[in-house]
């Protein structure tokens, strides 16, 4: 299954009231079990809203699964959105597993969490907190 044709298939942005806007960007993961699981992204005026990946991530986790294959984000014009810092923190915060996911960061670029992330703040002295 495509992951980044589900997550395109996603960004569809709404404004709700002209000062939130949910849906411009779309993710999908893929788990090591196989699974799949989406999320969209909300943006508020007051920056209270999320990240498409963290919905996927929230739908994953409610499904017992924590450890993530490969994810994707896409935004409403049909490019990858690579994920913020705080998205890459809480992939790698759910399992050491999550340092090998494979994060597509722009069209046809794939890239490891781990490259991304290569000083993790849980690995001091070698040591995995």
């Amino acid at each position: 299954m495509d992951i980044k044709k589900i997550a395109a298939s996603l960004a569809n942005p709404v404004v709700h009231n002209s000062y939130i806007e949910y849906g411009a960007v779309g993710a999908a993961l893929e788990t090591i079990d196989g699974n799949i699981y989406t999320g969209i992204s909300i943006d508020t005026a007051c920056s209270l809203g999320h990240c498409a990946e963290h919905g996927a991530i929230a739908e994953m986790l409610k499904n017992k699964e924590f450890r993530i294959k490969t994810i994707v984000a896409v935004d409403c014009k049909g490019d990858v959105v690579p994920p913020c810092g705080r998205c890459r923190e809480l992939i790698g915060q759910l399992s050491s597993d999550n340092r090998k996911t494979l994060i597509e960061v722009a069209n046809g670029e794939v890239r490891t969490l781990e490259e991304l992330v290569p000083y993790d703040w849980k690995i001091s002295n070698g040591r995995t907190w």
